[in-house]
């Protein structure tokens, strides 16, 4: 018994002399001999509950989807309802309200804006209609005709060319698949009414018989 107080007294002697203020753990004799459950668990991280190396994950964003066209398709198409296709050849008053009304075929692409108006070769002139105006699954613009309302160039009593385009193109682009194709099919007359003059007292006289 004296021996193991003298034991016990120069083990804090020389604690003491090294300056230490931790106490020693006790060894467990017994860990060896217990359950793996009953044993203190691991505090070390594992290499699957690290950070992901250079900082945090970004969600992926969607990929952008295009619309892709197969380019054997035709171009988009006008098919006219107003003046019907199958009507005979349309003449229109100048200073009369025209309407024209029409329907898009083989569409893929639709164009955003439309414009509309109409050419006169005679005299080189061209009048607008409609311009940018937003795309509808069915066109249609009505044309004022009156003199002050025509245009740069009066009205005359000629043939006339309707031009239906996508307002993002030129008139004479090429045509695309799936896209609009500049329309110019449609001629029509326009003409000025005559004023009425009597003819009374012109007639030619009739030889007696």
């Amino acid at each position: 018994m004296a021996m193991a107080t003298i034991s016990t007294a120069l083990r804090w002697s020389d604690i003491s002399a090294a300056g230490s203020t931790e106490l020693p753990t006790p060894a467990d004799d017994n860990a060896a001999d217990r359950p793996e459950s009953t044993r203190p668990a691991d505090t070390k991280s594992s290499g699957s509950t690290k950070a992901a190396k250079g900082g945090t994950t970004k969600a992926k964003e969607p990929a952008t989807k295009t619309s892709a066209v197969d380019p054997r398709l035709g171009p988009g198409e006008i098919v006219m309802i107003t003046p019907a296709p199958i009507a005979q050849a349309s003449y229109y008053k100048v200073g009369d309200y025209v309407t024209f009304a029409w329907n898009y075929t083989s569409l893929v692409i639709e164009p955003a804006k439309i414009d509309v108006f109409v050419t006169c070769q005679a005299n080189s002139a061209s009048y607008a209609i409609s311009n940018n105006a937003s795309f509808e699954p069915t066109g249609s613009v009505v044309w004022d005709t009156k003199p002050e309302a025509s245009g740069t160039a009066p009205l005359l009593t000629e043939t006339y060319t309707l031009i239906i385009h996508d307002a993002s193109k030129d008139v004479t682009s090429v045509p695309q698949a799936g896209r609009l194709r500049t329309y110019d099919q449609l001629r029509f007359g326009m003409y000025k009414p005559q004023p009425y003059k009597s003819l009374k007292g012109k007639l030619p006289l009739l030889p007696n018989r």
